[in-house]
C-alpha cells in the first residue's frame, strides 16, 4: 500500500503510516474533502486511530498549501515531542486531531466576519492540553494574533498550564524578549531561572527570535507567577501595528507582519473581569484581529448554570463567568471558541439557540483513546464473558487494581494502612526496575481524598502521618506484613500484567528497595501534603522541577484538571452526585507507562459503580458520534445542533434548561445495524419488569420448545435456548415493552416497523446459558434459564451483552446475503440480588429482560442515513430550540 511504502521519490521524504503521508497521497489523488474522509474512513492509517467530527458543511481553507507555508511554532512544538519520546504514531494522531481542529475555525484571513464555536471531548488526564497546544501553534502560525487560555479556577492548575505552554509552544526566545541571557540584572524578573528544566535546556527553542524569521514573536499578557492584570502599560499592549494603514489587521499584508499575544487566565470573575475592561479599551481596534479562545474544562464554570425559573421576561441571566466569556465573545467578532473537557454532557446540553452562549455549533470533535492510556475500563470489568468464579488478576481489571472499601466505616483505618503499605511497596517495585534497567521513575504518588471542605483536610493529614510514624517502617516491625501483603496483592499482578518489565522472583529480593523506598517517601521527615483549592500547605512541590514523592491529600483542586505526576495509589471516599464532578474526581486515570500493573484503586461499592455507570453514558455518547460521523452523499447525517436530541433518547435527564422549550429536532428513525436499549424501568418498578417478562413470554416459549444448542464460536462454546420467529412477532413483543425512558427505543423501534421482508425476513432468538448451572430459575414455568448478573447504579441495572455471546450470533446473521436478524435475550438480575432455590420459580418483577439486536446486511438503509430526523416546526427548520407549544 502507498502508506507504508518505503523511500519513493512520490512520498516527499513523508514517514510510512503517518498523517503526512497520506496528506501526500490525498492531495497527489487530488481527493476532495468527502472523498478523502471516506478513503480515511475506509483505509485508516495503520497504528492511528482517528478523531470522530460531527460538523455542519463548512468552506475548507486550512489546506495542505497554507499549513505547509506558515508552519513554524507547529513545526518546533512537533519536533520538541519528538525529543520528548513521542511516536511517529503519537505525533500523527496529534497533527489529524489538532488539524481537525483549526479547519473548523474561520479563515483569519477572511473579509466576512465569523464567529466559529467548538468543543472537544478528550478523556480525564488523556492529554487535552497537548491537543490544544498543537491547535494554538497551527492557529498563531496561519494568523491568530490574539489567544486567550481560559484554565480552570485555581492558580495552581492555570500556573501548570502557563508553564507547559511557555516551555512547549512560547519558547525561550519569546520569554526572554530580547533580553540579553547573560544579564543577570535583566532577567531578574524573567521566569524560570534558575529551573533545572530551563538551564538543562528542555524548553522549546526557535533558534532566533521569530520575527527575525519573518515570523509572529508571542508577547506573554501573562506569566507563571502572575494571573492576568490589569496592563500596566496600558491599552499599548494589546496594539496590533498594521504595516499598511489603509488595510485591516487581518489583511494577509498586515497580519503576517504582527506579533501575537498570549494570556493564560484563570475563570475568576475578578480577573476576567480586568481582562474584558481592557478590551473595551481596545475596542474598535479589536474589531479586525483575529482571536482564538480555549477554554480548558470548558464544563467547569463557563457553562451557564442560572435558573431560567429566576429570569426575568425575555432577559436571560447569566452566572459570572458565563456572563464574561459572553462579552469577551460579543467585543471580539472575530473570535472563536474551543471548549476542551473530558465530560461533554454540560456543553452539548447549552441552549444552541442563544447566540452569546458558548454551544459548539461548528463542531463536536470526539478525541481517539490513545492505546498507552488508562480510563475507567481499566479499572472495571466492562463486557468480561469470565464467570465470577474464574476470574482472576490476569483477566479481571477490578481484581487486579481495585480494592472496596467498607461503605459505612470512616474509621476503619485498616484499609487505610493497607493502602500506605501498597504505595511503599509499589515505590519499591520502581526501584527495583530502576535497578534493573528500567527508566528512573521521577515521580510516586498516592491520593487521599476524602472530603471536599479544606477545614478538615489538615485533620486527615495529621491522621495519616501519625499513622505513617506508627506502621514500623523505621523499625523493621512492619516487614512481615509488607511481606504478606506483597504475596498476595502486587507479586501475583505484576506476574501476569507487567509485559515484559522486571519482577522480583520474592520479597527477599524487593527488600533492599523496600528500606529506599520508605526512605524516599519520608525524607523531609513530611510523607503527607494537604493540597486544597487555596494552595499547597507545608511546601511548594513542582512536579516539573523536582522529584516527588509524597502522599497527597486533599479535595477540589486534586477533583479536577491539576494533573498529579507519578500517581500509583488511589484512596476515595468522597462521594458526588453529579456526574460530571464524579467523573473529573477520576484523578488516577492517565498514562503509567512502566508501571500499569502497579497501579491500585482502593474506593466504596458506591463510588465504584457509579463510575462504571458513568463510563457507560460517555461511551454511548462516543459510540453515538462515532455511528454517525460519516458524510453520506457529501453531506453530514448529524449536525452538532442535533446531537443534543439523539443523546436525550438516551439520557432522559438531558433536556432543553427552561420548561416552556423544547428541541426542534425529534429522533425519527435509528437504523443501526446493533441495538442495545438502556432505559428499562427500575429495579424497583416490579410492575414494568414483570410486564416486560410477560411481553417476551413467547419467544421464552418458543426458544424451550426445543432442546438446548451447543454455540461455537473462535474457540468459544456456550449452550443457548433458540428458535426462529417472523419478524412480526418480534415486533409483537418489542412493541409491548414498557421503559424508563420512553425516548430510548421510539426512533429504533419505528425503523424496525418500516422493514420488509426483503430487508428482514425473520429473527434467530438466542437466549445464552452460563456454565454456573447453580444460578438458573424458571420464567412462567418455562427454563430454566440462566440469571445474568449486572451492578446497579441509580436504581437501575447496568446492562449490557457480552462480546463472545454477541460475536457468536453476529457470525450467522450477518454472513453475506442474509436476511436474518438476531435477538440476544438476558434474564437479568442484580449482582447481590437473593436468588430462588436452583430451578425455582423467579418473581417476573424482579428479572430485567435485557436484549441486544443485530440486523443483516440486508437491513441497511437505501440512503445510508443511520439516523433521521423531523422538525416540530417545519417553517423554522434550522432553528434548534422551539417554544413547547
Amino acid at each position: 500500500m502507498w502508506d507504508n511504502a518505503v523511500g519513493p521519490a512520490w512520498a516527499e521524504g513523508s514517514p510510512v503510516n503517518t498523517a503526512a503521508r497520506r496528506k501526500v497521497i490525498v492531495r497527489l489523488l487530488k481527493l476532495d474533502e468527502q472523498t478523502a474522509a471516506l478513503f480515511d474512513e475506509l483505509f485508516p492509517v495503520a497504528g492511528i486511530d482517528l478523531p470522530t467530527v460531527i460538523a455542519p458543511e463548512w468552506s475548507r481553507w486550512y489546506t495542505d498549501e497554507i499549513r505547509n507555508k506558515h508552519a513554524y511554532y507547529w513545526k518546533h512544538y512537533a519536533d520538541y515531542l519528538v525529543a520528548k519520546g513521542w511516536t511517529s504514531e503519537a505525533l500523527s494522531s496529534l497533527d489529524i486531531a489538532t488539524d481537525r481542529v483549526v479547519e473548523r475555525l474561520a479563515d483569519p484571513t477572511q473579509r466576512e466576519v465569523y464567529q466559529a464555536k467548538g468543543l472537544v471531548v478528550g478523556y480525564v488526564q488523556s492529554g487535552k492540553t497537548a491537543n490544544f497546544t498543537g491547535v494554538l501553534a497551527k492557529a498563531i502560525d496561519v494568523g491568530y494574533r490574539l489567544i486567550i487560555v481560559l484554565t480552570g479556577t485555581t492558580d495552581l492548575l492555570r500556573a501548570q498550564t502557563q508553564r507547559r505552554l511557555d516551555m512547549e509552544l512560547v519558547g525561550v526566545e519569546n520569554i526572554l524578549g530580547g533580553i540579553d541571557p547573560d544579564d543577570a540584572e535583566a532577567l531578574d524578573g524573567v521566569d524560570y531561572q534558575g529551573e533545572a528544566d530551563w538551564i538543562s535546556g528542555k524548553f522549546v527553542q526557535h533558534g532566533s527570535r521569530p520575527r527575525e524569521a519573518g515570523r509572529p514573536n508571542i508577547h506573554r499578557l501573562t506569566t507563571q507567577r502572575g494571573d492576568y492584570r490589569s496592563l500596566q502599560q496600558g491599552i499599548t499592549a494589546l496594539d496590533f501595528p498594521r504595516k499598511d494603514e489603509t488595510k485591516p489587521v487581518y489583511d494577509p499584508v498586515n497580519l503576517f507582519s504582527v506579533d501575537a499575544r498570549v494570556a493564560v487566565v484563570k475563570k475568576n470573575g475578578s480577573v476576567l473581569t480586568k481582562l474584558v475592561r481592557d478590551l473595551k479599551k481596545s475596542a474598535a481596534r479589536m474589531e479586525d484581529v483575529p482571536v482564538l479562545i480555549v477554554d480548558d474544562e470548558s464544563d467547569q464554570a463557563s457553562v451557564n448554570t442560572s435558573n431560567p425559573k429566576k429570569w426575568k421576561a425575555d432577559r436571560k441571566e447569566r452566572t459570572a463567568i458565563n456572563r464574561l466569556i459572553a462579552q469577551l465573545l460579543g467585543m471580539l467578532p472575530r473570535a472563536q471558541y474551543v471548549g476542551y473537557t473530558a465530560t461533554p454532557f454540560a456543553n452539548v446540553f447549552v441552549d444552541p439557540s442563544d447566540a452569546e452562549d458558548i454551544f459548539p455549533k461548528d463542531f463536536l470533535i470526539s478525541l481517539p483513546r490513545a492505546m498507552d492510556y488508562m480510563g475507567v475500563k481499566n479499572f472495571h470489568d466492562i463486557d468480561l464473558d469470565v464467570p465470577e468464579e474464574d476470574r482472576t488478576v490476569a483477566n479481571s481489571n477490578q481484581m487486579a487494581h481495585v480494592h472496596l472499601l467498607k461503605p459505612d466505616d470512616q474509621e476503619d483505618d485498616s484499609k487505610l494502612l493497607e493502602a500506605m503499605d501498597t504505595f511503599v511497596l509499589t515505590g519499591a517495585m520502581k526501584l527495583y526496575r530502576e535497578a534493573h534497567g528500567a527508566v528512573p521513575y521521577r515521580h510516586h504518588t498516592m491520593l487521599i481524598h476524602h472530603a471536599m471542605k479544606t477545614s478538615i483536610h489538615a485533620e486527615q493529614a495529621e491522621r495519616v502521618r501519625t499513622m505513617w510514624q506508627s506502621a514500623g517502617y523505621f523499625s523493621g516491625t512492619a516487614s512481615e506484613r509488607l511481606r504478606r501483603l506483597f504475596e498476595v496483592n502486587i507479586l501475583p499482578v505484576s506476574r501476569a500484567r507487567a509485559e515484559g518489565l522486571p519482577v522480583p522472583a520474592d520479597y527477599a529480593t524487593l527488600a533492599p528497595h523496600v528500606a529506599q523506598s520508605i526512605a524516599r517517601i519520608g525524607q523531609t521527615g513530611n510523607p503527607v501534603l494537604v493540597v486544597n483549592s487555596d494552595k499547597i500547605e507545608g511546601e511548594n512541590i513542582d512536579f516539573e522541577q523536582q522529584s516527588v514523592w509524597r502522599i497527597l491529600l486533599g479535595g477540589n483542586k486534586l477533583a479536577r484538571g491539576f494533573t498529579v505526576e507519578g500517581l500509583t495509589v488511589s484512596y476515595y471516599r468522597r462521594m458526588t452526585k453529579q456526574a460530571d464532578t464524579l467523573m473529573q474526581m477520576g484523578r488516577w486515570f492517565g498514562y503509567r507507562a512502566g508501571y500499569r500493573d502497579l497501579v491500585r484503586l482502593y474506593i466504596t461499592p458506591e463510588l465504584y459503580e457509579g463510575f462504571e455507570a458513568i463510563c457507560r453514558d460517555e461511551e454511548y455518547f462516543r459510540d453515538e458520534l462515532r455511528q454517525y460521523a460519516a458524510f453520506v452523499n457529501g453531506k453530514p447525517q448529524v449536525t452538532p445542533a442535533q446531537v443534543p436530541p439523539l443523546v436525550a433518547s438516551h439520557l432522559e435527564k438531558m433536556k432543553p434548561t427552561a420548561a416552556n422549550k423544547r428541541y426542534n429536532a425529534v429522533l425519527a428513525e435509528r437504523r443501526t445495524p446493533n441495538k442495545e436499549p438502556t432505559g428499562y424501568p427500575s429495579i424497583n418498578d416490579r410492575t414494568s419488569l414483570a410486564a416486560n417478562t410477560d411481553a417476551f413470554i413467547p419467544l421464552l416459549t418458543s426458544a424451550t420448545a426445543e432442546s438446548l444448542k451447543d454455540f461455537r464460536h473462535a474457540g468459544r462454546s456456550f449452550n443457548a435456548w433458540t428458535c426462529n420467529l417472523t419478524h412480526d412477532e418480534v415486533l409483537d413483543a418489542l412493541g409491548r415493552l414498557v421503559w424508563d425512558n420512553e425516548e430510548c427505543f421510539r426512533a429504533d423501534l419505528a425503523w424496525l416497523r418500516s422493514l420488509d421482508t426483503q430487508q428482514l425476513e425473520g429473527w434467530l432468538v438466542v437466549v445464552p446459558q452460563l456454565k454456573n448451572l447453580a444460578r438458573v430459575a424458571t420464567i412462567a414455568d418455562l427454563g430454566p434459564f440462566s440469571l445474568h448478573t449486572r451492578g446497579i447504579a441509580n436504581d437501575h441495572l447496568e446492562v449490557k451483552t457480552t462480546v463472545e455471546d454477541r460475536e457468536a450470533v453476529e457470525h450467522i446473521v450477518r454472513q453475506p446475503g442474509s436476511k436474518l436478524g438476531g435477538l440476544l435475550l438476558y434474564p437479568m438480575v442484580p449482582r447481590d440480588a437473593a436468588l430462588p432455590e436452583t430451578g425455582a420459580p423467579i418473581d417476573p418483577g424482579k428479572v430485567v429482560m435485557a436484549f441486544r439486536l443485530m440486523l443483516p446486511p440486508s437491513a441497511v438503509p437505501a440512503d445510508g442515513k443511520l439516523v433521521t430526523f423531523v422538525t416540530r416546526d417545519g417553517s423554522r427548520p434550522a432553528q434548534a430550540i422551539v417554544d413547547a407549544s
